[in-house]
C-alpha cells in the first residue's frame, strides 16, 4: 500500500480569517473555543517565528508574541469548507480518511490504474488530479504508512509529492512532527526537554523505557517513528440531510428551545430519511456577535422519537456561548429503520392511533412533508400574532 497524504496548512485559520490572503497581514492565531481549555489553535507563519505553536496556552502565546491577533473560530464554516474538499477527493474515486480539517489520507495504489501513469513516475499524474480536485494550495506526501506520508507532506514544497519510504527516511525528522497527531501532540515538549529531538532518537529507545515514562501514547509515538502505523480507516460516503432556521431576532432561553423543537420535527419529516433512525447529529449556530458554534451529539441508541431527541439536544443547546441568529441541525450518521414497539394487547385507541400515523405517512409520501402539520407555540406572549405560533410537521 502507498498512502497519499493531502495537507492544507492552516486550513481552519484561513477559513476563520476570511481567506489565505489575510494570513499575510501579521501574527495571528485561532482563539480558544468558548468554555474550553485556554489553548490557541492554528497559528500563522509570522506567529510561528515567535515560537507560538498550536496547543500552546494563551498566556504563554501572548507573552511570546504581544501583537498576536486572536481570530474567533468558525467551526461551521470550517466544517462546510472541509466537507466540500473531501467530497471532491471522493469524486476522483478515493476512499478518504479525514481525521481533522486540513488533513486527508487515501490509498494511492487503488487509483493507479484509474489516474496513474506508467514507469517509476506513475504517481505524478495522480498527484496532478488530486491538486485539481482540492482546488486550493496543498502539500502532498506519500509513504507506506499514514505517518510517513504526513512527514512527506510536511516536507513537500514543489508540485510533486515528497515520498518518505520508511523508518530510515523518518530518522532525521524532528519530534515536533508528532504535534500533527492529536494522540501524540502532548509528548513533544517532554521529549525535547529530555534531549530527544529527532524521530530516529525516539525509535532507538527501548519499548520498556518509553512505556515506563510515557505510557500508551509513548509506545504509539515510538511505533510511528519506527515506521509502523495502523491501517487506513476511510469514511463511508453519506448523504447530507440538514435543516436550517433563521431566527427573526436574537433568540435564547425558551424561544430557542422551541426553535430547536421545530428543527427536530422538520428533520424527522424529511422524505430522504426513508424511515431510518438517527445515530449522530450536529447542532450548529451562527452567533449574533459574530462567529459560529458547533456541537456533535451521538445518541446512546439510534432515535426517531422527537421528544427524546429534543431532551438530549436541549442540554447541549445550553452550552451556546451567545444568542444565535441562525440554528442548524444536520444528520451525520443514520441507524436502522425504526420498527416500532407493539403492546401485547392493543386497545381500540392504540389501533386508531396506528391507523392515523399510517395515514399521515402515506399523505406525506404523496404530497411532501407539508401534507400534515400541527400548531407549535413559539412565543405565546408576543403582541404580533404571526410570532405566537407556527406550523410544524405532525409526528
Amino acid at each position: 500500500m502507498l498512502v497519499l497524504c493531502v495537507l492544507l496548512p492552516r486550513f481552519e485559520l484561513a477559513v476563520a480569517a476570511g481567506g489565505r490572503a489575510a494570513l499575510a497581514q501579521g501574527s495571528m492565531a485561532l482563539a480558544p473555543d468558548p468554555g474550553r481549555e485556554q489553548l490557541v489553535g492554528e497559528v500563522s507563519q509570522a506567529a510561528e517565528a515567535f515560537g507560538v505553536h498550536p496547543g500552546m496556552r494563551l498566556g504563554e502565546a501572548l507573552a511570546r508574541c504581544p501583537r498576536l491577533a486572536l481570530i474567533p473560530p468558525d467551526p461551521l464554516g470550517v466544517a462546510d469548507a472541509w466537507e466540500a474538499v473531501v467530497a471532491r477527493l471522493e469524486g476522483i474515486g478515493a476512499e478518504v480518511e479525514a481525521p481533522r480539517p486540513g488533513l486527508a489520507y487515501f490509498d494511492a495504489g487503488a487509483l493507479r490504474r484509474l489516474h496513474g501513469g506508467a514507469g517509476p513516475h506513475w504517481l505524478d499524474p495522480l498527484v496532478a488530479v488530486t491538486r485539481r480536485a482540492v482546488e486550493v494550495p496543498a502539500r502532498i506526501g506519500a509513504g507506506p504508512t499514514r505517518f510517513c506520508a504526513l512527514a512527506g507532506a510536511a516536507r513537500a514544497r514543489s508540485r510533486r509529492a515528497e515520498v518518505v519510504d520508511g523508518a530510515r527516511a523518518l530518522a532525521g525528522e524532528p519530534v515536533a512532527l508528532l504535534r500533527r497527531r492529536d494522540d501524540t501532540a502532548g509528548l513533544v515538549e517532554p521529549l525535547e526537554r529530555l534531549g530527544i529531538r529527532t524521530l530516529g532518537a525516539l525509535a532507538a529507545l527501548s519499548r520498556g523505557h518509553v512505556a515506563d515514562r510515557f505510557g500508551a501514547a509513548g509506545l504509539l509515538a515510538r511505533d510511528l517513528a519506527a515506521g509502523r502505523d495502523a491501517p487506513l480507516r476511510p469514511r463511508a460516503p453519506g448523504e447530507l440531510l440538514e435543516e436550517v432556521l433563521e431566527l427573526p431576532e436574537s433568540a435564547s432561553g425558551e424561544q430557542l428551545g422551541r426553535a430547536l423543537g421545530l428543527l427536530v420535527d422538520r428533520l424527522l419529516a424529511r422524505r430522504e430519511r426513508r424511515g431510518r433512525t438517527l445515530r449522530a447529529v450536529v447542532l450548529g449556530a451562527r452567533l449574533v456577535e459574530g462567529g459560529t458554534w458547533r456541537e456533535r451529539v451521538v445518541f446512546r441508541e439510534a432515535l426517531a422519537d422527537p421528544a427524546r431527541m429534543r431532551m438530549v439536544l436541549a442540554q447541549r443547546l445550553g452550552l451556546l456561548p451567545a444568542p444565535a441568529e441562525v440554528l442548524r441541525l444536520t444528520a451525520e450518521r443514520f441507524g436502522p429503520a425504526h420498527a416500532g414497539a407493539h403492546a401485547l394487547f392493543d386497545d381500540g385507541s392504540a389501533q386508531r392511533r396506528a391507523r392515523l400515523a399510517e395515514a399521515v405517512r402515506q399523505a406525506r409520501a404523496a404530497a411532501g412533508p407539508d401534507a400534515a402539520l400541527r400548531v407549535l407555540e413559539v412565543d405565546p406572549d408576543s403582541r404580533v400574532p404571526e410570532r405566537r405560533a407556527v406550523l410544524t410537521p405532525f409526528e
